[in-house]
């Protein structure tokens, strides 16, 4: 072989990893499809990032091998540019604040585009994996280098998946339909005081006729932290109003004293069971979460 030419063993190697690298970035953005602000341009720009991201994790390994090292130094600037990913995203989705139907919210943004940026190093770790199992195996037979490292990368990938997975308010609580009353301009959910915004009789026979809402019940009294923040309440009603639009009038209100949460609307399709899920399946915000079992740590250490 020529000085300076890729053997096929390292091209085999290469391609893998790319496709490997690339497949789990195609299964996370499956995964966190109703985040996305558009279709097909979103999912495009996402699944090139993860392609390039597989391309760096796959190069390493042969890079390093044939003492290539400032080839390895790329992958700094491949980091830097994930976190552009993150800053595009970020500012993109702020754009669009206003033509929604309700705000994500800061808090609900920060999370997307942190997700963004992870999912990008998915790609890449998992490449890498492919790459690098592929070389200690390193046996004759190239089926064999292949399934090992598809095999690799799919262990990787499940192990990264569940570390990063977060939950959703479905996990923490219980979203029940809840009852809508009108009382002159106030509007009351399950007993519950939400806004005296139906100022008209319009408004208030909407409403009655036509809205629709749910109720949280937190499963334990610490859980509160979470589902009491402002940007968590605001998550869980984008959600809503995203999965059902709004034909007018949305809110979303507190329990000081039982601790529920109120999410209300008038919405253009009226389907209680969407409405439900869409709530359930808000993430719970980084910026919200608390570990219970490290906070009464803390406090037994203090004592």
């Amino acid at each position: 072989m020529r000085e300076g030419m890729i053997s096929s063993e390292h091209i085999v190697m290469i391609i893998t990893a790319i496709c490997v690298g690339t497949l789990a970035r195609i299964l996370t953005v499956k995964e966190d499809f109703r985040q996305y602000p558009s279709y097909p341009n979103g999912y495009m720009i996402h699944l090139v990032t993860g392609f390039v991201a597989a391309a760096l994790g796959a190069v390493a390994i042969p890079a390093l091998m044939t003492k290539n090292f400032v080839a390895v130094t790329f992958l700094t600037l491949a980091i830097q540019q994930f976190r552009d990913v993150r800053k595009s995203e970020r500012e993109s989705l702020k754009d669009v604040e206003n033509t929604e139907y309700a705000f994500r919210g800061d808090a609900y943004i920060d999370g997307i585009a942190k997700t963004f940026e992870a999912r990008n190093y998915f790609s890449l770790i998992v490449s890498f994996l492919t790459a690098l199992t592929i070389q200690i195996v390193d046996s004759e037979s190239k089926l064999i280098n292949i399934i090992s490292g598809t095999i690799a990368g799919a262990v990787g990938f499940y192990i990264l998946k569940r570390f990063s997975k977060g939950k959703t308010i479905g996990d923490i609580a219980e979203v029940e339909e809840g009852k809508i009353e009108v009382k002159g301009s106030e509007l009351f959910v399950d007993g519950m005081y939400v806004t005296n915004q139906l100022g008209t009789e319009n408004a208030a026979t909407l409403f009655k006729n036509e809205g629709m809402a749910v109720v949280i019940y937190p499963h334990e009294e610490h859980f509160r932290i979470a589902l009491d923040n402002f940007g968590q309440r605001q998550a869980a009603l984008f959600e809503a109003t995203r999965a059902l639009g709004v034909k007018r009038y949305h809110f979303t209100r507190k329990d000081y004293e039982k601790g529920r949460i109120v999410v209300t609307l008038v919405p253009i399709i009226k389907d209680k069971d969407k409405l439900i899920e869409a709530v359930k399946k808000t993430p719970l915000l980084e910026s919200t979460k608390k570990s219970h079992a490290v906070m009464k740590t803390n406090l037994v250490g203090k004592e």
